[in-house]
């Protein structure tokens, strides 16, 4: 009994060791992942693409939900640098098979033989909640420099050359600048046709200085103002007889101080002689405006009249009425 014991138990054995190759093989057949490069020999900066796929066969694990987790390599790792990583992609995966896809770029600026780590690739099972790691192969990329001719001489570097300006090159930029043109002179067209232009206000009847300064010489004697402010009315009385004597004889007047004004009015020979009664109206008025002097009612008056006789005296002379004609009276 011992021995049939003993043979039973070895036979176990050996039919295990013998099954374990099969099983890990049904294992790789079901979870397949690889790491393919387009070449392994680059220059310095020039790119591989590295197409990364993982296969998972669907009809060997019924009703098991699986996961897979691709490798997450860092930007920069022996010498290599990734480029870009395209989204992953599932084409290809059907009822049988589920697939993915993911092409990696890398490149290189140190010359040398450098070797991409096997990628790890993580599967887990949602169903029992196992857990297994998939490795792909080691790369080796060789990158190699730009083979340079030491025995030639260095070229200069040449200057930068100058294209050809070409009209059609801006045609963007004149194509705008030509609607904004049209758009702001219809703008300013259309306005005017619905805008009419104002009309120009009626022209006033011109009015000679002397009757400007006349009406308001009567229109101080009527308001008088002296009733209520001294000083106000000879401003007034002095501002009438400075802009008369401004319009009517180009004389700085309202700019001058009584003692210019007086010394200015001697070249004009109508205005100095009023002399005297000007330069009793400016005392009396710098006096009223600037020393608080209280002239009397009288002295008002008289300070008025004085003013209307210089307007009076200087006044231009009419000009002569024009002859009738003498061909149409014999007619």
């Amino acid at each position: 009994m011992k021995v049939k014991k003993h043979i039973f138990v070895y036979t176990m054995l050996v039919c295990l060791l013998g099954s374990s190759p099969l099983l890990a093989q049904q294992y790789e057949d079901y979870f397949q992942v690889k790491a393919v490069p387009d070449t392994t020999s680059i220059r310095l900066g020039e790119q591989v693409n590295i197409s990364v796929t993982a296969k998972v066969m669907l009809y060997a694990l019924k009703g098991a939900s699986l996961k897979v987790v691709f490798p997450n390599l860092p930007d920069s790792l022996n010498h290599l640098e990734v480029v870009s990583r395209t989204p992953l992609d599932t084409a290809g995966s059907n009822s049988q098979q589920k697939l993915w896809k993911q092409t990696i770029t890398l490149t290189s600026f140190d010359s040398g033989r450098w070797e991409l780590p096997p990628m790890k690739f993580e599967v887990f099972s949602v169903t029992d909640g196992s857990y297994d790691s998939v490795f792909t192969e080691p790369i080796i990329i060789d990158v190699t420099t730009v083979a340079v001719d030491t025995s030639k001489a260095f070229k200069p570097i040449k200057p930068l050359r100058r294209v050809a300006w070409n009209l059609l090159d801006y045609w963007p930029w004149l194509l705008g600048i030509l609607l904004l043109v049209t758009g702001v002179v219809l703008y300013f067209v259309y306005w005017r046709k619905r805008k009419p232009a104002p009309k120009p206000p009626p022209a006033q009847p011109l009015r000679s200085p002397y009757e400007t300064a006349m009406d308001e010489l009567a229109q101080l004697g009527k308001d008088k103002p002296w009733n209520t402010d001294v000083k106000l009315y000879y401003t007034q009385l002095t501002d009438i007889l400075r802009q008369y004597f401004e319009q009517q004889f180009h004389i700085a007047a309202l700019e001058q101080t009584s003692a210019e004004l007086l010394q200015n009015i001697k070249p004009v020979t109508v205005l100095n002689q009023q002399r005297d009664k000007l330069q009793s109206i400016l005392t009396l008025a710098d006096l009223a405006k600037f020393a608080k002097l209280q002239p009397s009612p009288q002295e008002h008056e008289d300070c008025l009249q004085k003013a209307i006789a210089v307007v009076e005296w200087t006044k231009p002379a009419a000009a002569p009425a024009p002859e009738p004609d003498s061909t149409n009276q014999k007619k």
